[in-house]
């Protein structure tokens, strides 16, 4: 489990990363809090490496519009 501190990182990166993908888009977002997590969870915490992973995994997330 994450400190507090590391947790509003965390949903800070995801809000920043997925501000184009509709909240419906429940896939997608999950894909990027999962890869946001488990870099997390491989020690990146940096804002900006998590931004980084945020946005390589919302590039490979499904997409029922793609």
């Amino acid at each position: 489990m994450f400190d507090t501190a590391t947790s509003a990182v965390l949903r800070a990166v995801l809000d920043q990363v997925s501000e184009s993908v509709s909240r419906r888009e429940i896939g997608a977002r999950t894909h990027v809090a999962s890869k946001i997590l488990e870099a997390a969870t491989r020690g990146e915490v940096s804002p900006e490496g998590l931004r980084q992973v945020g946005r390589e995994a919302q590039s490979r997330a499904p997409s029922m519009w793609r």
